[in-house]
């Protein structure tokens, strides 16, 4: 398989632009846009979208009814089409054009060289500082489907789409500005029809909170319309007699704000991003309602095209950890959030099932660490006392020192019922009762104390009224890496929304903002342990020999994995791409391949561990609850992904 580029992931590159400009001096204003359109192929951008008026200004108020300015637009749309010919991308550019005898304000579409179509604007405001009416008409007041540009008839209406002939999902479509606020925007139609991308020409005038209200109505009309939004506005080059313009541009994708201009300036401003428009059409195939609301408008689809810039760098941060907020302040209000869904969610269990009791083996990990901190907050929600929790430790085989020490001190200073129980002689007598070996170290070896634990767990929680709070991690039961019967399988499962790449930072999160003491310095030694089911004997100097990542593999590659399969439903190729890019420096593309097709193939094979799992709270946008967000058969064939994820370059 060929080294992927960023088109054939389905990424395009787009870009606002505010250019310099003087009010009705058009020669002027077409230099500088057709600068900035070099400019823009130059950084392999395939879509740039101008300002609304932009080859005129939106300022020229009454100029508007001059014939010379109106010519002289349509001449310099004509010039830079030409201009165009030999740039493999699409040009969106603002002007006043006439048809019907009714002046329009117009989006012209530019590729290869031709005007390939006319957007004229829908909803035109007439109040306050604006008097569009006064000027133009609305595109309802069109007379034909076409217009006549530079003696060729051209598609014109506010019905236009603009598809990519060779990929499906880039389909654009146009408004202008204040279509955009209207309590209808055109822009929800377009999407319902296939518009993956929609650019709005704007010109909007700055005045105290504009910004604020103009950022969020960008972001929500693109979560709306499950669609990336790039929006260019006019800048301080338009006339200050009663308005300030400040060139505000940005580009948001399904809710989120990728880049956005400064405002203010008279520099030429150009911000660019690569908008993932596959992940929106996966989005809107997952999302019911957007595939069920009806079409209200049919739309002419224009073919369109633009360059695939091979060997291009994808233009857009990916997440290492896509779980994890990079951001200190965002992580903590995350970590916050997850605990209280899941100390709501036992609380309430306990509630239901009126329990004043909860059991949970403590072995000195993150997981269970984490989950005997939910129960202790879930009692303290609901008055209860916390000897009512029971923490038991088990020490086996393969118990180190230092986790043993760490879970039973941890128990004893939360104020927690402590039950130490060795597992060694159950075990031992189960080996003899089924003809097992002791010193062969295989699968049975450490499932048997795996079981035994489970039962042990189960048992006290029927002796003492109670249930039993399970500590397995969504990244576990991605990967089936739990023993089928034994920590797999619990009353209550409180971690198993977590991946294990936020589950460390949970604790660490606990640490100083729920516990204060001692406390705090076992859970950040629980924190700096190694990940491990301490299922085979220590080394000779009693330190953990068993290191799950290095037989599963890193599971920040892993939850990388997880959330770009089931929350994004990517292909291998994609995820492949993606990862690249951000463990660059960190694994190699061979690593990377190696443990993809591990993932795969453990996420394939263990399905049936999640077909049967435990309640549990759904905490984030990724669950595999076989009840709620994730239903798969249990013997579904891997070999179609597998075989994509052989056949990738490294």
């Amino acid at each position: 398989m060929k080294q992927a580029q960023p088109f054939d992931m389905g990424f395009l590159r787009v870009a606002a632009v505010s250019p310099q400009l003087r009010v009705a001096d058009v020669e002027f204003n077409l230099k500088q846009i057709s600068a900035l359109v070099r400019r823009a192929v130059a950084e392999k951008i395939q879509v740039v979208v101008f300002p609304e008026l932009a080859l005129c200004a939106y300022t020229c108020a009454d100029l508007f009814f001059q014939q010379v300015l109106i010519e002289q637009v349509e001449l310099a749309l004509l010039r830079l089409a030409k201009k165009s010919a030999e740039c493999d991308a699409v040009v969106l550019v603002g002007a006043p054009l006439a048809q019907g005898g009714k002046l329009f304000n117009c989006a012209v579409v530019i590729n290869h060289g031709s005007i390939l179509g006319v957007v004229p604007k829908t909803f035109l405001p007439n109040t306050r500082e604006s008097s569009e009416g006064r000027w133009f008409a609305s595109a309802h007041m069109r007379t034909s489907a076409t217009i006549c540009v530079g003696g060729i008839e051209v598609p014109f209406g506010e019905d236009l789409l603009f598809q990519h002939p060779h990929n499906r999902e880039c389909c654009l479509g146009v408004e202008i500005c204040e279509d955009a606020w209207s309590a209808c925007p055109g822009s929800g139609e377009m999407a319902q029809a296939g518009a993956t991308l929609i650019c709005n020409l704007a010109a909007s005038p700055e005045v105290l909170g504009a910004a604020n209200y103009r950022r969020q109505l960008v972001e929500a009309q693109s979560a709306r319309c499950l669609a990336a939004y790039v929006y260019a506005s006019a800048g301080a080059g338009e006339s200050s007699t009663d308005m300030v313009f400040a060139g505000h541009c940005l580009i948001a994708e399904n809710g989120t704000l990728l880049t956005q201009s400064e405002r203010f300036g008279f520099a030429d401003k150009m911000i660019s991003a690569d908008v993932d428009l596959q992940h929106l059409a996966l989005e809107r195939r997952a999302h019911n309602t957007f595939a069920a609301t009806p079409a209200t408008r049919a739309f002419r689809r224009v073919a369109c095209s633009t360059g695939t810039w091979a060997g291009a760098e994808l233009q857009r941060a990916v997440a290492r950890n896509p779980f994890v907020p990079s951001d200190g302040a965002q992580l903590s209000a995350r970590c916050e959030e997850v605990f209280a869904l899941q100390t709501t969610a036992l609380a309430q269990r306990l509630r239901h099932t009126g329990s004043r009791c909860g059991v949970v083996g403590v072995s000195g990990g993150l997981d269970s660490t984490l989950a005997l901190l939910v129960m202790v907050r879930a009692f303290e929600l609901l008055g209860l006392e916390r000897s009512g929790i029971i923490g038991i430790s088990m020490p086996g085989f393969g118990t180190t020192g230092r986790t043993r020490n760490n879970a039973e001190r941890l128990i004893d200073y939360l104020g927690v019922s402590k039950r130490v129980i060795s597992i060694d002689a159950a075990v031992r007598q189960h080996f003899s009762d089924i003809g097992h070996d002791e010193n062969v170290l295989d699968i049975t070896y450490e499932n048997a104390q795996a079981r035994e634990r489970t039962q042990i767990l189960m048992d006290i929680a029927n002796q003492q009224g109670g249930l039993v709070i399970g500590t397995g991690d969504l990244s576990e039961m991605a990967l089936g890496w739990c023993t089928y019967n034994a920590d797999h399988m619990s009353m209550y499962s409180v971690n198993c929304g977590v991946p294990k790449t936020l589950v460390r930072y949970m604790v660490e999160w606990c640490a100083p903002s729920q516990l204060s003491g001692p406390v705090r310095e076992i859970l950040m030694d629980i924190c700096a342990t190694p990940i491990s089911p301490e299922l085979l004997p220590p080394s000779e100097d009693g330190a953990i020999q068993q290191l799950t990542e290095a037989h599963v593999g890193p599971y920040e590659l892993h939850d990388f994995f997880l959330f770009h399969v089931v929350r994004n439903q990517f292909a291998p190729r994609k995820i492949m791409y993606l990862a690249r890019t951000a463990f660059a420096g960190r694994y190699s593309p061979a690593e990377i391949k190696r443990w993809l097709h591990y993932f795969y193939s453990r996420f394939f094979s263990q399905q049936f561990k999640r077909s049967c799992v435990p309640d549990g709270p759904k905490v984030g946008s990724v669950a595999l609850s076989p009840r709620g967000d994730w239903r798969m058969p249990s013997d579904a064939s891997a070999a179609v992904w597998l075989a994509e994820v052989e056949a990738l370059d490294v």
